[in-house]
């Protein structure tokens, strides 16, 4: 009898504290969420609910918080990172819903994309469909959207299995190949756009940051970001369809 009171309070301590350590992991990394349920509004047409996706985000904290395995050698925040990022995506992809006007303007912006030759341009688009440079960048982030919440695979890191099809030579080779490519088609980007991508994926700043930084609005920041990473994609494929071609 003594012996299994004991073994019960020595359980009820082991769960007290795996519940406290869950809790600090939980209340430690809130700020994470923010952090990338910031960064991801940043690539989002407007009218995206932030607090919705930060929401989202604790739920996968907490899922993280209640999976976690120390004895496995990963960092807490690396674990989360993912888990976060993956419910963020549920979240978007639940509630995609786009204004019937904004669906107009993506439509248009489609269609007019695919008469134009690479490199397109966010000019040319412009040009193409009568629309301001403010609302093709609105539309490009829209277009973004569908797509992550389409065909993104969800919260797991590319590689994490020996036997992923990422971790052959290849594959390695050919991602490397990228990494080049990518070095080189942002020189080619003009020098502001070249400092907004640099300063919010290089230096991790906030939109709010960089807005500071350059003198600009929050709002101005985002779709100039998001310009210069449609830039950045046409000059990829462009330089992609010259390799294919030699």
């Amino acid at each position: 009898m003594v012996t299994s009171t004991a073994a019960r309070s020595r359980q009820g301590y082991s769960e007290l504290a795996d519940r406290e350590r869950r809790n600090t992991l939980i209340l430690h990394h809130l700020s994470l969420v923010r952090h990338i349920a910031g960064r991801q509004m940043a690539e989002l047409p407007p009218g995206v609910d932030l607090e919705n996706l930060e929401a989202a985000g604790v739920l996968g904290l907490v899922e993280a918080a209640n999976n976690f395995d120390l004895e496995r050698g990963t960092q807490f925040k690396t674990f989360a990172y993912t888990r976060i990022r993956g419910a963020i995506l549920d979240e978007l992809r639940r509630n995609c819903m786009l204004p019937q006007q904004m669906l107009q303007m993506v439509g248009l912006v489609r269609r007019a994309y695919e008469t134009l030759h690479p490199p397109v341009s966010v000019e040319a688009l412009v040009g193409a469909t009568g629309l301001t440079c403010e609302e093709v960048a609105d539309c490009l982030a829209a277009i973004r959207l569908t797509r992550m919440t389409s065909l993104d695979g969800g919260s797991e890191s590319i590689g994490t299995r020996l036997d992923d099809p990422a971790s052959r030579p290849d594959a390695v080779a050919e991602r490397e190949e990228q990494k080049r490519l990518v070095t080189k088609a942002l020189r080619e980007l003009d020098q502001r756009e070249q400092v907004i991508v640099t300063l919010y994926y290089l230096e991790d700043l906030r939109l709010k940051e960089i807005g500071e930084v350059l003198h600009l609005s929050e709002s101005r920041v985002s779709r100039l970001l998001n310009i210069a990473l449609f830039h950045l994609g046409e000059i990829m494929r462009s330089a992609n369809g010259t390799r294919q071609g030699e």
